[in-house]
């Protein structure tokens, strides 16, 4: 029979006992296997878009693949509704059990799809089905990790033991990475892309292996026994009859659910994509780093700075949860600024002085031009202004607008030089590209653009170093926010319902404040023609997370997370 842990009980620091361990690497390699799995489709999504939706142009394919990624982060939060209830009826065990069944055979189940020549349209209907499987069980998964490793740690050293938890999500996607730039060396572009001198496509194969990763998760899953809170919980008959309805029916738990997502989990998941995900969208679609060079420099932040999240995590066991998370968020949203400038810089130091040197004007009635906010990317402009100001955000070309004579034909200019207009976004993509070099942007190629040659070969390459250091400073921000994140929405809701009522706040907060960060911010871009402008989305959500938090989140870490009952206002 499971004893009850006292909020006194086990204060002192010991060693984790050999059952504790492996609870922890049960649950966390699984959930490790989980995120490598729902990165995969985002690090591979240019590739996915040319197999499954060959049928439209390359910009229409890859707006089409990215939703279908969008779609994954879209459903989170339904699993967490489904696989929560699950979670708190039957238990937590076998409900993430079922959630790492769902996504690798998911993931397998991509790197066997036949492509959009081989079977039409059925193609990328099927890929669109697999991609929200996967996010559904992600949805799931998360929070019953979460829950089952908090209710085995000790009182007084939750936050260390879930930070390993925390690490998962970095460590999925430093994995998938590091599979797929081997692959791509190994195999080369055509043998990675196309499957030229193999018998498959290398882009096939990290979703393959995802079948060996699914066993090894299962069999490490099967050996585990339920957490004690709720076996406890059962053998007292204080569970819930109806999760959901208790969880999201009843004000006291359904505010705490609000305060949990605006005064913690917001803030957090737009801290979390900023650094990880933003960035290395940033370098490459702005700053205009090579594909390989950019995934080595962020995979090296990550390895350098995943260790935070146990420092972290273990200082919220001493003071508090709340001081290190809103530290981390308003910390974030005061230095964004002068980091991603320096990134700039850093990385591409000709593109940084053409920021400051050249004057490009959009010169045009304001009365023809329209809001060029295009968030999901699905929008068709027509109009001439819109189409010329898309046109140089996409370029990576910082521009400001100018409103000229009623009725007046726009104009583009570099350095008061009228630079050739064409009909279209890729026509005046390539104009603008040509026009902007000449002003003094950086050409293709750039010699001043970062790059590196092999993986081991960026830390002999003092420019590479300096970008990995800025790089690590935002991850680090990562891990501050991230690593205590998961004993405080344990600590937040009683047994009864927690694994319902943590879910829904962490996925909308992750799913979707942070899911659709990149796209948003680029379309932040995009409508104002500051490259930088974007830095905004997250620092706005991050402040207010800081005030929200700060005024209606209680501290959490003394709670008793054994009490079944016990109401989730309590401080």
């Amino acid at each position: 029979m499971a004893v009850a842990v006292t909020p006194t009980a086990d204060r002192a620091v010991r060693p984790m006992t050999r059952e504790e361990r492996k609870v922890i690497v049960a649950s966390s390699l699984g959930t490790v296997f989980e995120w490598y799995d729902f990165y995969l489709y985002g690090s591979l999504a240019v590739i996915i878009g040319a197999q499954f939706f060959s049928a439209f142009d390359p910009t229409t394919r890859n707006v089409f693949a990215l939703l279908a990624f969008a779609a994954g982060f879209l459903v989170r939060p339904f699993g967490a509704l489904v696989f929560g209830r699950i979670g708190d009826l039957v238990g937590r065990k076998y409900t993430f059990l079922i959630t790492i069944l769902i996504m690798g055979l998911s993931t397998f189940f991509v790197g066997l799809l036949p492509s959009y020549n081989q079977i039409g349209w059925i193609a990328p209907v099927i890929l669109i089905i697999l991609r929200m499987a996967q996010g559904l069980a992600l949805g799931g998964e998360y929070g019953g990790a979460a829950v089952y490793v908090a209710e085995h740690a000790p009182h007084g050293r939750r936050g260390f033991y879930t930070s390993w938890i925390q690490t998962t999500a970095t460590v999925g996607l430093l994995l998938s990475l590091l599979v797929i730039l081997t692959l791509r060396v190994w195999m080369g572009e055509a043998g990675f892309t196309r499957g030229e001198g193999y018998p498959i496509a290398g882009w096939r194969i990290p979703f393959l292996l995802s079948f060996i990763l699914l066993g090894i998760s299962v069999w490490i899953r099967l050996q585990m026994n339920e957490s004690p809170a709720f076996r406890k919980m059962k053998e007292e008959g204080t569970q819930s009859k109806a999760p959901l309805s208790e969880a999201f029916g009843q004000w006291k738990n359904a505010k705490m659910v609000i305060f949990a997502l605006l005064g913690l989990v917001a803030g957090q998941a737009v801290v979390w994509y900023t650094g990880q995900f933003y960035a290395l969208f940033f370098m490459q679609s702005i700053l205009k780093v090579d594909l390989f060079t950019s995934n080595v420099l962020i995979a090296w932040s990550l390895i350098l700075g995943t260790g935070g999240f146990i420092l972290f995590g273990s200082l919220s066991d001493r003071i508090g949860r709340k001081p290190v998370i809103l530290g981390g968020c308003l910390i974030a949203a005061i230095t964004y600024f002068p980091l991603f400038i320096a990134l700039t810089e850093v990385a591409n130091p000709t593109l940084s002085r053409a920021l400051a040197s050249v004057k490009v004007q959009v010169l045009a009635d304001p009365a023809s031009c329209g809001s060029v906010f295009d968030p999901v990317g699905i929008r068709t402009f027509d109009k001439p202004c819109d189409v010329v100001r898309v046109a140089l955000a996409r370029s990576a070309v910082k521009y400001e607008q100018v409103n000229a004579p009623a009725g007046s034909p726009v104009r583009v200019t570099f350095n008061g030089k009228d630079a050739p207009i064409a009909a279209t976004i890729p026509a005046n993509m390539t104009a603008f590209t040509a026009a902007a070099a000449e002003a003094g942007y950086p050409r293709a190629g750039d010699p001043d653009i970062v790059k590196v040659d092999g993986f081991f070969s960026a830390l002999g390459n003092v420019q590479a170093l300096k970008v990995i250091g800025i790089l690590l400073i935002l991850v680090l921000y990562v891990t501050a926010v991230y690593g205590p994140i998961a004993a405080a929405l344990v600590e937040f809701f009683p047994t009864r319902i927690r694994y319902t009522a943590m879910s829904l706040p962490y996925h909308i907060g992750n799913g979707w404040f942070g899911g659709f960060l990149p796209p948003t911010s680029f379309a932040m871009v995009a409508a104002t023609g500051d490259i930088f402008f974007g830095l905004w989305y997250p620092i706005v959500i991050a402040l207010g997370t800081f005030v929200i938090g700060l005024l209606f989140v209680p501290e959490t870490k003394d709670r008793d997370i054994f009490a079944a009952t016990e109401t989730a206002t309590r401080r």
